[in-house]
């Protein structure tokens, strides 16, 4: 249960998402962004090339990858190591400057991705500000930028960096050099305090403010807050004036050179005051759009008073998903889970298992640094696990939002471990004391549990149908029906009208189109329950969950290069933790794995079947594909296009998705796709993704060229045999005809005499099709007749 209420957009000084921009000018909120991703491959310069070609594909601001100066080699910009530089390799400020310049003279804004949680220390000398805290320890003028617990290192802030086993540890420090005026091992190096060079480099260490562990150490010993569990990512305190102000330094110049017009915040819930940052992100940037990066479980609410246009998408991400499954398959699928599992899964206990090993193992020293804080409760570490691993959404926002929460996961856990019911209650009461550390604190750490035990390992243990197991979503609910569906558009529209709704992302499990193709799986789930024992006859593989996660991700991204899929298979297994993991390998089942994969590709009836069935899997996985497509481009919120998803792409989890995209040749592509429909041709649904940039470029165009078509939301009721195969939706002025469960109804044999009554009266007396140009009257219209080419319309007011 949500303990927010929703408040009207207007309190979120928003322009109204009807108000017409003039020619050239910049609205204060997008109608439409184009995800780039910028690193060495694509720099600045080299995306400013590309704004010609955004702007004629539709695309009304450009969405950039984090710019500030990161860490050598680093493809993602997340490992900030400077806040003070645009990043040189990535075009530096002068590259942004032309960028920026480039966008504005089309009439396009910049979104840029910032990172407000942390800094990357993997190498120590790159990070500004860690490197004077290594050598200056507390007496720093960067000791208060970083959150360390000093008191449990000793006085010393603990490195995870030697190698070997924690008992041989006092050899590993045997092997440091003293070089060049730095205490290294092997490559890495530190620097040392000032007084403190002579010696042997064993005692220069130990009279550093830093002492070097083994590396498996940080889960139980750590003392500084991280991203996540990433040791080479440490967290900063921005909610500290001067921190805000020094991490912002670049940022701030950005915004008031003109160069970015709205910003993206990334994991905004690792802050200890993620609203207070939101209004000082206001301040500085004088009330510019901005995302906030939050996942919202079922029903969770954003709250209200936060200074943001809305989130990421992810929660629309989730909802379009289930609506293209059809709810019939979950029987076949649940058997075959259970089959191959040997029991029955029940998700919440799936999802109660990963977080309490993500609690009791790689976050372990977030919970004792936690218990540290009510040392006069006994049993608190162990009672702290399991609160945070009880917690059903991210994390609360004490005392605006989140008691409720709280208050659900005290219960839960109690029911879970009556054990613990009085320790329980006690901290429950702490908790609720917010002006406390602990507080602050737990509310940091809980979201830290759940993307690590739901996200980054239940999510590969429960592959029921893994379309569904994306980030922001929970797998337990299956499928949506279209007035469910209509329910959250209508919602996005009175609460967060300019929330941004996208279906692929830097960090999605599984890229869009490969989703749309496994969502088919749930209308032949007999045949796929039928199909998955047979190959595993053929091709063994000892964990049988995990190999249906395989073959669903297989089949969905069907054609796959190999080594691609082999490595997908190593991170899904190691994510899983079930066979093998990221710290103990299990080589014999990894060997069993790729043999797995490899009978994919060499297994004569193997592969015949599985290439097969993949074929037949690609027309309706094309349909979903062009129906999610339209719904997002046209529907309520600010789209985003992923880059390369304006074609057919099969990308997996990062890396994978952050592969180069030839943005060159779409921009000839679509250039000959756009002769061709002005001389009245629309393209085949085939291989090439013209009809999938057909949709994306006319949807986007519309959105920004013409905001006045979308100003409402009103779901539009099929009548006749195929009534539940059709999603539409009238935004103001502009109608959305798609098509779902669309083997079902080929089964069925086609659309017959379902109809659809479209408003009346258009400008123009007739509507028209902005996908093939065809035009209908107002009034009762057979389904069929307006669908005749594509499984999918964009019906406007003729001109």
């Amino acid at each position: 249960m949500s303990t927010t209420q929703p408040s009207p957009a207007t309190d979120r000084a928003v322009v109204p998402s009807g108000a017409a921009k003039p020619s050239g000018a910049r609205s204060r909120e997008p109608a439409s962004t184009y995800r780039v991703q910028i690193n060495a491959r694509r720099p600045l310069g080299a995306a400013a090339e590309s704004i010609g070609y955004l702007h004629r594909l539709g695309a009304d601001w450009v969405y950039l990858s984090p710019l500030l100066q990161s860490a050598e080699g680093s493809d993602h910009g997340y490992d900030v190591v400077d806040h003070h530089r645009t990043d040189e390799v990535r075009g530096g400020a002068k590259g942004l400057a032309t960028l920026a310049d480039a966008a504005h003279a089309n009439g396009m804004g910049v979104l840029a991705d910032i990172v407000p949680n942390h800094v990357g220390v993997a190498v120590p000398r790159e990070s500004v500000w860690w490197w004077q805290l290594l050598r200056e320890g507390r007496s720093s003028p960067y000791a208060n930028y970083f959150d360390v617990d000093w008191a449990a290192g000793d006085g010393k802030l603990r490195i995870p960096v030697l190698g070997g086993e924690p008992e041989t540890e006092a050899a590993e420090l045997d092997r440091l050099e003293l070089r060049d005026g730095v205490l290294a091992y092997y490559d890495n190096e530190y620097p040392i305090a000032p007084g403190t060079e002579s010696g042997t480099p064993q005692q220069v260490h130990d009279s550093q403010h830093y002492r070097l562990v083994n590396w498996q150490r940080a889960d139980a010993e750590l003392n500084y807050r991280r991203f996540f569990a990433v040791n080479s990512l440490a967290a900063i305190t921005v909610e500290r004036p001067e921190v805000f102000t020094d991490s912002h330094a670049e940022i701030a110049r950005w915004i008031g050179a003109g160069a970015v017009d709205g910003l993206r915040v990334d994991h905004p819930d690792g802050l200890a005051d993620p609203g207070g940052y939101l209004q000082s992100l206001a301040a500085l940037t004088d009330g510019r759009y901005v995302l906030v990066e939050k996942i919202l479980e079922p029903g969770e609410q954003l709250p209200d008073r936060w200074a943001c246009a809305g989130t990421t998408g992810y929660d629309a991400l989730a909802v379009l998903d289930r609506l293209l499954t059809d709810p019939a398959g979950q029987p076949a699928l649940d058997a075959l889970d259970t089959t191959l599992r040997g029991a029955p899964a029940v998700w919440p206990d799936l999802v109660h298992q990963a977080k309490r090993e993500v609690a009791d193992g790689i976050l372990h020293s977030e919970v004792l640094r936690l218990a540290r804080l009510v040392l006069q409760i006994d049993r608190a570490d162990d009672a702290i696990a399991e609160l945070l691993t009880c917690f059903p959404v991210y994390r609360s926002y004490l005392p605006q939002y989140g008691a409720g929460y709280l208050a659900e996961a005290v219960d839960t856990a109690v029911a879970r471990r009556p054990d613990l019911a009085e320790v329980l209650v006690l901290l429950h009461r702490r908790l609720l004391e917010t002006d406390t550390e602990l507080s602050r604190r737990f509310q940091q750490t809980s979201g830290m549990v759940m993307a690590k035990g739901v996200e980054d390992c239940a999510f590969y243990r429960w592959p029921r149908l893994v379309s569904l197991t994306e980030v922001g979503a929970d797998p337990s609910i299956f499928a949506l029906s279209p007035s469910e569906f209509h329910q959250t558009q209508q919602q996005r529209l009175a609460d967060w009208p300019h929330s941004m709704v996208n279906q692929s992302t830097h960090d999605t499990k599984r890229g869009e189109d490969v989703r749309a193709r496994v969502a088919v799986l749930s209308e032949i789930s007999d045949q796929w329950a039928l199909a998955v024992p047979r190959w595993l006859q053929l091709a063994p593989l000892s964990d049988g969950p995990l190999a249906n996660l395989l073959l669903q991700t297989a089949i969905g991204a069907w054609p796959i290069e190999r080594d691609r899929l082999q490595e997908y298979a190593v991170k899904a297994a190691r994510e899983a933790q079930v066979s093998t993991s990221w710290t103990a390998v299990n080589d014999a089942f990894e060997a069993q794995m790729s043999a797995f994969v490899d009978a994919l590709y060499d297994h004569p009836q193997l592969h015949r079947e599985f290439t097969e069935l993949a074929a037949r899997l690609t027309p309706p996985g094309w349909s979903n594909s062009l129906s999610a497509k339209l719904i997002t481009l046209a529907g309520v919120g600010v789209p985003d296009v992923y880059q390369g998803t304006e074609i057919w792409e099969n990308s997996l989890v990062d890396p994978d998705n952050r592969r180069s995209v030839d943005l060159d040749g779409l921009d000839r592509q679509l250039a000959d796709l756009d002769r061709r429909a002005a001389s009245g041709l629309t393209p085949d649904i085939d291989a090439s993704g013209d009809a999938k940039l057909l949709v994306t470029s006319r949807a986007l165009r519309l959105r920004r060229d013409r905001p006045d078509l979308f100003t409402g939301y009103r779901p539009l009721t099929a009548g006749g045999p195929a009534a539940e195969h059709l999603i539409g939706f009238d935004r103001g002025a502009a109608i959305v005809l798609a098509t779902r469960l669309s083997v079902g109804l080929r089964a069925r044999g086609g659309w017959a005499d379902t109809t659809v009554e479209l408003p009346g009266e258009p400008a123009g007396g007739q509507w028209r099709d902005a996908l093939t140009g065809n035009s209908f009257a107002p009034g009762t219209t057979r389904v069929s007749t307006v669908l005749e080419r594509l499984p999918v319309a964009l019906l406007v007011p003729s001109e």
